[in-house]
């Protein structure tokens, strides 16, 4: 597999850039200001740099206003005891703290949702079994949002599943307390016609700990904008993403690091495997390290696995620096196909061609895997990968 530290020339169509500037080109890429106004956005025509990878003709008129809601959406909670879980208004003043919408979609769910789910977690609350999230559409067109806030010391764990069939567009806020602990599995299990926008937004308390696992395997079309920023110092950001892309899926994940206090940790790392004819991937890794944000330490890493002709790859990392006062910053990209010489060294060990490719995807998907820390996901999304696998090999 082919690595380089600005681009990746293997098998897909990349750019990446590094610039040490005096203003932020990264917050202004967007085509218009964070807003919760829907009309402050235009209609994008695919030209704008953040829609440029994007099937707008497929988001089924989430982008141009003309998607009307009528959908039926449910979203069942299944929490610990101890966690409160409210149904609340536009009034409540959690709504939108985590984070602006970016672009129009964002903003289109923000203006078009009637009620949101609010998950919250106790301060100095450890809970020690998960918090389980299930979203599930039934087809139509559902505007969402969705709040999980933790008080400062909490530490919880939240796996949020996404399945049936419908068009959602939503908002994802995360509000991390001082010193609290939160691990988010955020699985895109959909049926094939499926079209899910979303903005997760983060915000991360003093000396707080947030870990985002994105799961993208069903729809039609999935684009997820995670981002992050701190509310204080010592706090830690580590983002991590699966994605396996079959025959004529689009799915996009378009993150953004905003380091704009001192002091604080990043680290993103994205894998994602691709087969069949027209199969799109697109990984968009922003880091912002503003001038505040003195003793910084961030990375960001994507890597692609090519299975079969006609799949594209588009990965992009940035990484803007407006201070010389960091602990460290880099970022990597990569895209290849299969290691022939692990594969030989496999099948000279007698095992078959067939098995020794699954075996060398789970050895790629691994690392990531153990990340989630929750033995039934695991498993489930370990024979995931086995059964679209089956497709190629």
């Amino acid at each position: 597999m082919a690595e380089a530290q600005t681009n990746i020339p293997v098998g897909s169509t990349t750019a990446g850039s590094v610039a040490v500037a005096a203003e932020s080109t990264v917050a202004t890429r967007m085509s218009a200001p964070p807003s919760f106004d829907v009309a402050d956005f235009p209609v994008p025509h695919g030209r704008e740099e953040e829609w440029r990878f994007t099937p707008l003709a497929r988001l089924r008129g989430l982008h141009d206003g003309t998607a009307e809601a009528g959908g039926v959406l449910t979203v069942q909670v299944d929490a610990p005891e101890g966690v409160t879980v409210e149904t609340v208004d536009r009034t409540d003043a959690r709504l939108g703290k985590a984070g602006t919408p970016v672009d129009r979609v964002a903003a289109q769910a923000y203006s078009a949702f009637e009620k949101a789910s609010v998950v919250s977690v106790p301060k100095e609350t450890v809970l020690s079994e998960p918090i389980r999230i299930a979203v599930h559409g039934e087809g139509g067109t559902a505007y969402g949002h969705q709040v999980i806030e933790l008080g400062a010391f909490a530490e919880a764990v939240v796996v949020i599943d996404h399945t049936g069939d419908g068009v959602l567009a939503a908002n994802v806020d995360y509000l991390l307390g001082d010193g609290a602990k939160l691990t988010v599995v955020s699985v895109q299990d959909w049926d094939d016609r499926a079209v899910h926008v979303a903005q997760h937004n983060a915000l991360v308390g003093r000396d707080a700990s947030f870990k985002s696992v994105v799961v993208t395997f069903g729809g039609d079309v999935v684009r997820l904008h995670p981002r992050v920023s701190y509310a204080g110092t010592g706090g830690e950001a580590e983002l991590f993403g699966l994605y396996f892309t079959d025959k004529g899926q689009h799915q996009e994940h378009r993150l953004l690091v905003d380091h704009n206090v001192p002091h604080c940790k990043s680290n993103v790392a994205y894998k994602g495997a691709l087969q069949g004819q027209d199969a799109h991937a697109v990984w968009i890794g922003d880091v912002l390290i503003q001038a505040a944000a003195e003793g910084t330490d961030s990375y960001e890493m994507n890597r692609n696995l090519v299975l079969t002709d006609g799949a594209r790859v588009d990965s992009v990392p940035n990484l803007e620096i407006e201070t010389g006062e960091i602990a460290g910053a880099g970022h990597a990209s990569a895209t290849g196909r299969f290691d022939d010489e692990q594969l030989f060294y496999l099948q000279s060990r007698g095992i078959r061609e067939d098995e020794a490719r699954r075996l060398v995807v789970r050895g790629f998907f691994a690392e990531l895997v153990q990340q989630i820390g929750v033995d039934d996901v695991e498993e489930r999304l370990l024979a995931k990968i086995d059964e679209e696998l089956e497709a190629s090999v």
